[in-house]
């Protein structure tokens, strides 16, 4: 069963590829939704299979013999966390699906086919036990989301998003290769575990190993969309079909964080222990600078699609502090919060696609107070931003409070600070949001300096709808419920965290890869924290529907009169807005920037 969640999507769309012009479009979306459904099952098979021991699992049967230790096959390396979050990626499609059965009119055969390309990526991306076939899934990933953010192919904007996207993660797909080449080179082999034994053998100088490691990172950030290689996202997602943005921001986003923690564990962290400390510093300024640029691009966003792509930015960079404690606690949180947010921002992309149904916009003045016969939908997205600032019952509460444990464990309280300032501003954004186009409140335009660019989303359906059908409220509602982690019983927490402990070392995944061992290394007990509301948590709410408040008050005569608060605050906004020029050339400039700077942290701690 191993290859099939790659295999089964990739042999539908070749399918649907050959013969999906002559088919009806329902049975499209039925063998689209019976093959999501199918991965599903299947992931969630290979992750209790693997709960004790990793499945190896070696194509065409080339694999270590008795008298070799050496790998010279692919193979994938299969563990609870890998396949759950194969799993996960499944359901979110398959919630994409559904979504699209009443939504996508104009989706042809070639929609299909591109959703399951890019499922199968993220599947082999999750389970793949080889450096360079890692790379493969992630250009695989790269294309097909490319040609699904296009989709609209004879609109401009859809166009230079789709531009955007594909330039910036082709760049660091280059830089990753290269660091690729680097670790073949030295060690002649491209398994994952191969490589961290014989990195972890020899005495290398800390400054090879840094380069490789960022090199072959790279890439990976790229799509994870960290400060600052992020500027793409917000552009792909403003204009990418809205069942698009759901795995865009739901999981695809958050695999870049899972494949560098996977590429460090696995082969770098026991060579690179003297590098250790340079490489925790490296990821807390990486996670917290991504943490609050992004929620501050996303409180000054009025167009929803982007507000929710910049949250998502911010989001990622509380992960990436998840990650950087270098710690299994800390991981075990980064997980939790991973299955939470993107639970809940698929939810709200879905509110977004809503809204388009029904009024053809998501700008936040354009909609102002027009969708108050949408009150459900209104209520679905304020349980979405209490979901953003990590508040009980979703289960981003568990992974914050993880995640905050670890840290002040690692003596770090300061990451409780930078989660609390971008759960505060981006749950604020979202009810904001809500309560200018739901209820009422607030100006009718917006208060700007020069004028806020205004970005155009065509209607991604035709005609007008009087109704929201089920198959799209319905979606919302289950993934919101799915997101509360009150139906998450303490052992499935304690087995997250348990199970996130296979990335410590790789000496677990040499028992299956190499060689026979008598006996399997033994592991602390992660921590995860219960669910309470604490007085952290009441002072989010408070903070986070103040601010939003203050938002919808900004744009009144009286506070325009005052003038000077006003125009500094507007100053800083037209500031970062200003950065997001939406010009590749600029994109890339960045880019160039953040690994030099990076790789000078590294240089300079280790």
């Amino acid at each position: 069963m191993a290859p099939l969640p790659v295999v089964i999507p990739l042999m539908v769309a070749a399918v649907l590829a050959g013969v999906g012009s002559r088919l009806p479009r329902r049975v499209l979306d039925l063998a689209a939704l019976l093959t999501s459904a199918g991965v599903i099952v299947i992931s969630m098979v290979l992750a209790n299979a693997s709960a004790h021991r990793v499945i190896v699992y070696w194509f065409g049967n080339w694999q270590p013999t008795a008298h070799s230790h050496f790998p010279i096959g692919i193979c994938f390396m299969i563990d609870p966390i890998g396949a759950g979050l194969a799993a996960f990626t499944s359901l979110l499609v398959f919630a994409a699906f559904t979504f699209s059965w009443s939504y996508f009119e104009s989706a042809k055969a070639l929609y299909h086919i591109l959703m399951l390309v890019f499922l199968a990526a993220m599947c082999g991306l999750c389970l793949s036990g080889d450096l360079f076939n890692m790379f493969v899934w992630f250009e695989l990933m790269t294309a097909a989301g490319v040609a699904l953010c296009g989709y609209k192919s004879e609109e401009g904007q859809s166009m230079q998003g789709a531009l955007n996207f594909a330039v910036l993660n082709t760049v660091g797909a280059f830089l990753s290769l290269s660091g690729v080449a680097l670790v073949y080179a030295f060690t002649g082999s491209l398994n994952m575990v191969e490589v961290g034994v014989t990195l972890a053998q020899h005495r290398l100088g800390s400054g090879f190993l840094c380069v490789a490691f960022l090199f072959v990172i790279s890439g990976f950030l790229v799509k994870a969309a960290v400060f600052p290689f992020h500027f793409w996202l917000a552009d792909a997602h403003a204009v990418a079909p809205t069942p698009v943005c759901v795995i865009f921001s739901g999981v695809m986003v958050e695999l870049g964080v899972y494949a560098a923690a996977r590429i460090y564990w696995i082969v770098f962290s026991q060579a690179s222990m003297p590098s250790a400390t340079a490489i925790r510093d490296l990821f807390f300024i990486v996670g917290s600078s991504t943490a609050v640029i992004g929620a501050l691009y996303c409180f000054g966003q009025r167009h929803f699609k982007r507000l929710l792509a910049f949250s998502t930015i911010s989001h990622v960079g509380v992960m990436t502090l998840g990650f950087a404690i270098l710690d299994p606690s800390g991981l075990a949180g980064a997980t939790l919060y991973l299955i939470g947010h993107g639970l809940v921002k698929a939810a709200l992309f879905i509110g977004a696609g809503i809204l388009l149904h029904r009024c053809g916009s998501v700008d936040e003045f354009d909609l102002r107070g027009k969708c108050r016969t949408l009150a459900p939908i209104g209520a679905m997205i304020v349980l979405g931003a209490i979901g953003l600032a990590g508040l009980p019952p979703f289960a981003t509460s568990f992974g914050e409070k993880t995640i905050e444990a670890a840290a002040s464990r690692a003596h770090r309280e300061w990451i409780a600070a930078v989660l609390v300032f971008a759960e505060i501003l981006t749950g604020a954004a979202v009810l904001r949001f809500a309560a200018r186009v739901f209820v009422g409140w607030g100006a009718s335009r917006e208060l700007s300096l020069h004028g806020a660019p205004h970005i155009h989303t065509d209607q991604e359906t035709t005609g007008r709808h009087s109704q929201v059908p089920i198959f799209m409220w319905g979606t919302m509602l289950v993934l919101l419920i799915a997101a509360c982690a009150v139906p998450i019983p303490s052992s499935v927490r304690s087995g997250i965290g348990r199970e996130i402990q296979r990335f410590e070392t790789p000496a677990i995944y040499e028992d299956a890869v190499l060689y026979a061992r008598s006996t399997e290394p033994q592991y602390p007990e992660p921590r995860t924290e219960s669910l309470d509301f604490s007085l952290e948590n009441g002072g989010v709410l408070v903070g986070m529907v103040l601010l939003a408040g203050l938002a919808l008050a900004a744009g009144s005569e009286e506070f325009r009169a005052e003038g000077r608060v006003a125009r500094k605050l507007l100053a800083i906004q037209m500031f970062f807005r200003r950065l997001q020029s939406g010009r590749v050339g600029d994109y890339v400039a960045w880019f160039t920037i953040g690994i030099a700077v990076y790789g000078a942290i590294l240089v300079l701690l280790r």
